[in-house]
């Protein structure tokens, strides 16, 4: 960002001086005029403000918003040459010879002069301090809306007619696209630069060339030289290696590096780097896991691999923890174990049920099982 010399200040200000003064003058002839016709200070008050006032108003909203980096809206520009010349109208209708009606409408327009021209140098002040014309881009982002409306309806409107006249509409259009815009006036500087540089380069080899029987020789003599590569901006570097990158990548390298930024945001920023994306596709991308992989190293070591538990019922379980606990375990002991080992809540009753079952199971197997040996 640039900054002001001190000269640059005092010339800006020696400048904006008389631009007030010239405004204030007027201001000062059309109250002197209102009246000497009508003889009262405040009609000719109102009609002061109605005109010249109203132009002030406007003119300092217009400075206010070019200072913050914003284009004037339609009705401020516009208001700042309606108001004077209504003032010139009125001073028209009041004075009673031609003389007078012609000084009476010329008076106003000091101010309409004055409130343009402050709204001139704001704004030639923040394109020097920022490098951002918001009235050039306002001017080019709207030609390029109706450029964009004119060549669709020169490509697939119905009639042969309204086609025809959508394209020369579309040409003329194309003739304003960039107007104003310094930066692009320096970037096409630049290029043409180049060009002009690479085609001098041309002119003086065919020049200075030798003749068709010595350029074998001097070929052979002389190391051929490669040709100046074409200029190209960070941006178009940086376009270039992003289009050669996967969307889903390219979505998420641009959210590592802004992520403050929401998926519209994002996506427009994309846009103006060559990757179509839209808001949605932004959000799927930043909201799906990504992916996993998953490596194994031939210098790792193998881990024994262990068998899950068999499944068993819950009356099992509790013959189970009872085993391993053994004989003396309680009740609460054996409850505890299958909560902390098997996530199973089981109550005491329950558990003392289970090995009265198992007592009595073992009891009836020793019965049932034949008897061994002989008789003595």
């Amino acid at each position: 960002m640039k900054q002001l010399t001190t000269g640059q200040k005092a010339m800006l200000i020696a400048a904006t001086v008389p631009m007030v003064a010239a405004g204030a003058f007027g201001a000062w002839g059309t109250y002197t005029n209102v009246v000497e016709e009508f003889g009262r200070a405040a009609t000719a008050a109102g009609v002061v403000a109605a005109g010249e006032g109203v132009a002030l108003i406007l003119a300092l909203v217009m400075v206010g918003l070019t200072l913050l980096g914003q284009s004037a809206p339609l009705p401020v520009r516009a208001g700042l040459w309606a108001a004077p010349v209504a003032a010139a109208i009125t001073g028209i209708a009041v004075a009673d010879t031609t003389t007078e009606a012609i000084v009476y409408a010329v008076t106003p327009m000091a101010m309409t002069a004055s409130a343009e021209g402050l709204g001139l140098l704001a704004r030639r002040v923040v394109i020097y301090v920022t490098g951002v014309d918001a009235e050039a881009q306002r001017r080019n982002a709207a030609t390029v809306q109706r450029l964009a409306v004119a060549q669709a309806r020169a490509a697939n409107h119905p009639d042969r007619a309204a086609r025809a006249w959508a394209t020369r509409r579309s040409w003329r259009l194309f003739g304003r696209v960039g107007v104003g815009d310094q930066a692009l006036g320096a970037d096409l500087v630049d290029v043409q630069r180049d060009r002009l540089r690479q085609g001098a380069d041309a002119a003086l080899v065919g020049m200075l060339s030798l003749g068709t029987t010595d350029a074998p020789a001097a070929a052979a003599a002389t190391p051929s030289t490669p040709a100046p590569a074409p200029y190209r901006s960070a941006t178009d570097v940086l376009r270039e290696s992003l289009g050669e990158m996967d969307p889903t990548d390219a979505i998420r390298v641009a959210h590592d590096a802004r992520p403050d930024m929401p998926p519209a945001e994002l996506a427009s920023l994309l846009v103006s780097y060559g990757i179509v994306v839209d808001a949605v596709q932004v959000a799927l991308v930043l909201h799906k896991p990504a992916p996993e992989h998953t490596v194994e190293r031939a210098d790792a070591a193998t881990h024994p691999q262990v068998s899950e538990l068999p499944p068993v019922n819950l009356q099992e379980a509790v013959w189970e923890a009872a085993s391993t606990l053994g004989p003396e375990a309680k009740a609460k002991q054996i409850a505890a174990h299958l909560r902390e080992q098997r996530r199973l809540v089981v109550d005491e009753p329950y558990i003392r049920a289970a090995l009265s079952r198992q007592k009595k199971a073992a009891v009836g197997e020793t019965k049932l099982r034949p008897m061994e040996g002989g008789y003595a």
